[in-house]
């Protein structure tokens, strides 16, 4: 949970494109751009659990926003600032919206700054290197701790720094809120419809009441910041609730927002009860039969697919046996039985440049791939043989396998066998046991999409 801490005059500035961090909440970010892990080196990395930053609001343009998407977490800025030496242009930062025309080796971009932010520390960081490329990225835990107001803007190398001041209220000052009428009403308001939120969500996910004990054991001004922050709403209503500084304001807006989302469950919770209550089993079986013919099967599966559901309509649904077929006869309907990976036409000498582009070394081994490229060439429809790589870790196994699939032009699935001690985990358990599965040959067949 954040504590009191003490800002600097300065700090190092991370662009947040059309997200906000709120006090308290905590996030898991995937630095990549060189700003990004520049900063993430110098300023937490290097300095381990004494490093702070101020995370900023930034707007962007939207095609640019949904553009760069981030597979963790919120997108980071690509190129921010210049990699040369400190410049000494500065940006005041007197309104909500700045515009920040970057100049430099990078493409241009425009942010839109807010002039509030908040101070952030990290809770875990680690380091990576993306192969083949070896460029350095970061994931970064962090949570935000307080707002601050953002004074001056200015670059230090390749990342933001800014001017700020803390808005955090001193403890004498919320000593005298809380003998507030109004403002311990609304605390009183906020507290019922948070608890009532909590026990609809935890007896909906069927949890204990562990969540409860917040209410109980942190200020209330920062469990409005951490219950917000937990819900999906706009960045502006996400800019509104970081700009409402003063309590009353805070603590209103966190209580709209949480009768809202407590409405929107409910609302969702009875269309739910109402479609399931509609949706008979004759017309189950209805759109199970219509995902069947729609899958194009091959006549012989076909005719087994009929019988298995004239079996399936014969049953009730309490009947152990239902829901086997049911998931059976699913499973037959999203196989890809027309689908299959584009046929290229074999060009040994591009599959040996892709073997070489993507591996240093491995003469023989290169080799002999060669060869069994050519005898597939020569004779497509023959049943080659089964090439088996044998080596330690890290060795190259798994990329050769990849960098055949592209030179074939197929679909890769890797399937790990380690720890396994069933063979009815690689080729599926008999449909008589009881939560019977398909193996990973199908799993990786249905991943793909592609049965060719």
């Amino acid at each position: 949970m954040a504590e009191s801490v003490e800002l600097p005059s300065r700090l190092a500035i991370l662009p947040f494109r059309n997200k906000v961090l709120l006090p308290g909440a905590i996030i898991r970010i995937r630095c990549t751009s060189p700003s990004s892990v520049k900063l993430v080196e110098q300023e937490l990395w290097q300095r381990e659990e004494k490093g702070l930053i101020g995370i900023l609001p930034v707007r962007d343009d939207a095609a640019a926003a949904t553009a760069e998407t981030a597979s963790v977490g919120p997108t980071l800025s690509q190129g921010a600032g210049s990699d040369t030496s400190e410049k000494s242009s500065k940006t005041p930062a007197s309104t909500s919206s700045d515009n920040v025309k970057l100049d430099g080796k990078h493409q241009q971009e425009v942010f839109h700054w807010h002039n509030r932010g908040v101070a952030a520390r990290a809770l875990h960081l680690s380091r990576g290197v993306e192969k083949p490329s070896g460029r350095v990225t970061y994931i970064v835990v962090l949570e935000g701790l307080c707002r601050f107001n953002l004074h001056e803007l200015s670059t230090r190398g390749a990342y933001y720094t800014a001017r700020i001041s803390p808005l955090e209220m001193t403890k004498a000052e919320l000593e005298q809120v809380d003998q507030d009428p109004d403002f311990v009403s609304l605390s009183r308001q906020f507290k019922s419809s948070a608890m009532e939120l909590i026990s609809v969500l935890e007896q909906k996910q069927k949890t204990g009441g562990k969540t409860k004990v917040l209410l109980e054991t942190v200020p209330v001004h920062k469990l409005a910041d951490i219950f917000v922050a937990s819900f999906e709403i706009s960045f502006e209503e996400q800019l509104s609730m970081l700009d409402s500084v003063e309590l009353k304001v805070r603590l209103s807006k966190a209580t709209e927002l949480v009768d809202r989302h407590l409405q929107s469950i409910r609302v969702a919770e009875k269309i739910t009860q109402k479609v399931e209550g509609q949706l008979s089993k004759s017309q189950k079986e209805f759109l199970l039969r219509q995902q069947m013919q729609s899958a194009g099967m091959p006549s012989n599966i076909w005719k087994h697919a009929q019988r298995e559901l004239r079996r399936l309509k014969k049953m009730q649904p309490q009947q152990p046996g239902y829901n086997s077929s049911r998931v059976y006869l699913e499973l037959l309907a999203d196989l890809p039985w027309q689908t299959g990976s584009e046929q290229l036409e074999l060009d040994l000498k591009a599959a040996k440049e892709q073997l070489d582009n993507d591996h240093y070394g491995l003469v023989k081994i290169k080799q002999r791939i060669i060869e069994y490229l050519a005898v597939r060439k020569l004779k497509p429809d023959a049943r080659g043989p089964v090439l088996c790589f044998v080596g330690p870790p890290g060795v190259g196994k798994t990329s050769l396998a990849s960098s055949i699939a592209a030179a074939l032009g197929r679909k890769f699935v890797r399937i790990s066998l380690g720890g396994i001690k069933d063979e009815a985990d690689i080729r599926g358990h008999r449909r008589t046991y009881i939560g019977s599965m398909p193996g990973r040959l199908i799993d990786g067949i249905k991943w793909v999409f592609a049965i060719l």
